[in-house]
């Protein structure tokens, strides 16, 4: 797997775009997010869309093609330097298809962040655009919103990136070991869902991938596992970092899974690496090859998160 572009990181004055790519957007929250986000000295824009809410099903901040207009004319727009998601929630396969990925590719490398559904984006920035993205707390998340180490390190990660190229683990070594390559990974649920679609690369093979969940039943997580395992999806994955897994069954029950399903892949694995869901959550650069130590807890970049 090869290391993807990593794109110019932020300095004061930028402009960032605001979009909502999946669930519905309180305006309260996304009212605060902005306020810090001008705070850091920047100049956020919001998409015209990201307050609404579709007629039918109020899961989806507003139209398929809606949503996808606006991300699309963020990202375009040669004046804005960032594009990022306001929340997650559900949506982003409903309007994947209906983004021109050309005219994606053609507006160059830009800041792309988000979470949890928005693994697919992350996904489909890597396989249709070849772009690094930060896996990282969003515009109108109550994390961003109100938890200071969230704030700082994604804050970091946008204007200083050398000064976090180190994420330290806060649990056990599950599988002893070193490997290296390239971040990729998210939501679990989300990747197997992705398995199939345009938008998904092939395989994990060469790379150490980043696992976290949220409300999820233990059952439910093995048949993801077990379905990216039979897909011959983590065939060739390196290593494997495991993030928050927060309103899932007893953690001990989580460890015991994943060391039932991936213990055989016979890779390095370690948890607790703090991004996700949790509180505090940390960002995380797909794309960016590295280094896991599972044994010392430690995940090291070889390079900046963004140039």
């Amino acid at each position: 797997m090869k290391a993807l572009v990593r794109p110019r990181r932020l300095a004061p004055g930028a402009r960032v775009a605001v979009v909502a790519p999946s669930g519905p957007v309180p305006e309260e929250r996304l009212q605060a997010g902005l306020d810090i986000l001008r705070g850091w000295d920047l100049e956020p824009v919001v998409a015209p869309h990201v307050l609404d809410r579709h007629g039918t099903f109020d899961y989806l901040a507003g139209t398929d093609a809606d949503r996808a207009a606006d991300l699309q004319s963020a990202w375009c727009a040669p004046t804005v330097d960032a594009v990022l998601c306001a929340r997650g929630g559900y949506g982003v396969q409903r309007m994947t298809e209906l983004l021109d990925w050309d005219a994606l590719r053609a507006a160059g490398p830009k800041v792309f962040l988000g979470f949890s559904d928005i693994t697919a984006l992350h996904e489909a920035f890597a396989t249709r655009l070849g772009l690094v993205t930060l896996h990282g707390p969003m515009a109108a998340g109550i994390d961003f919103i109100k938890n200071a180490r969230a704030q700082e390190h994604l804050r970091a990660t946008l204007f200083e990136p050398e000064s976090v190229r180190t994420l330290t683990s806060s649990g056990q070594t599950l599988v002893p070991g070193r490997a290296r390559g390239v971040l990729l990974g998210g939501c679990l649920s989300l990747l197997a869902a992705d398995l199939g679609t345009p938008h998904a690369r092939p395989s994990a093979r060469g790379g150490l991938l980043c696992l976290e969940d949220v409300n999820e039943e233990t059952y439910r997580l093995d048949r993801y596992l077990t379905q990216l395992l039979r897909a011959g999806w983590l065939d060739g994955v390196t290593g494997v970092l495991l993030g928050s897994w927060e309103r899932c069954d007893p953690y001990d029950r989580i460890r015991a899974l994943v060391l039932d399903r991936l213990g055989g892949l016979g890779v390095p694995i370690a948890e607790e690496f703090g991004f996700g869901h949790c509180e505090g959550a940390l960002t995380v650069p797909f794309g960016v090859p590295a280094e896991l130590d599972a044994e010392a807890g430690t995940l090291t970049l070889d390079v900046p998160a963004l140039a």
